[in-house]
């Protein structure tokens, strides 16, 4: 009976202890977990878009879910851009990897690595294929910078896309 009860009361130190391990893991993502109206500019053109960030599946990914449009200008029609990423965590319970798909047919993996006020992803080197890295930067409670680069050399990043964000909710 008393080796039961002992068991037992590991037992829920280990579930209660994992569990905060889990919740404490996104910690780095709270400020930009909400919806994002932004505008931008880069190799496209002056556009404009909302994203979101969630928690999905009871907080074990982030789905983001990106639209954005650049008008017809001059010879260049309108362009419609929509993806979708998913954050996920390693197998040690950090947020380090992401998906990113999008409606070009693009598929991306993504490292992900922090500084203080940016969350960085990087692409993984793929033979043949640019290295693309997307960095959001917190700039105040209510504003978030976007940018966008890719590098052939994984070194030397040309910005392609960069915008700044208001939160709305």
């Amino acid at each position: 009976m008393r080796s039961k009860f002992i068991a037992t009361i590991v037992l829920l130190g280990f579930i209660a202890t994992s569990y905060g391990q889990q919740s404490s893991c996104w910690e780095k993502w709270n400020w930009l977990i909400g919806e994002w109206k932004g505008e931008g500019s880069g190799k496209p053109g002056q556009g404009g878009g909302t994203f979101s960030f969630a928690y999905k599946l009871d907080k074990k990914i982030i789905e983001r879910v990106s639209h954005s449009e650049y008008p017809t200008t001059g010879n260049k029609p309108l362009i419609v851009h929509d993806d979708l990423m998913v954050v996920y965590l390693d197998f040690k319970g950090n947020p380090s990897k992401a998906i990113y798909f999008d409606n070009e047919g693009h598929t991306i993996n993504y490292t992900i690595s922090y500084s203080d006020q940016s969350i960085v992803m990087t692409s993984d080197k793929v033979p043949n294929v640019p290295i693309f890295r997307l960095t959001y930067t917190l700039l105040d409670n209510e504003t978030v910078n976007t940018k966008f680069e890719i590098s052939q050399d994984a070194e030397n990043f040309k910005t392609y896309i960069e915008g700044k964000s208001k939160k709305m909710k």
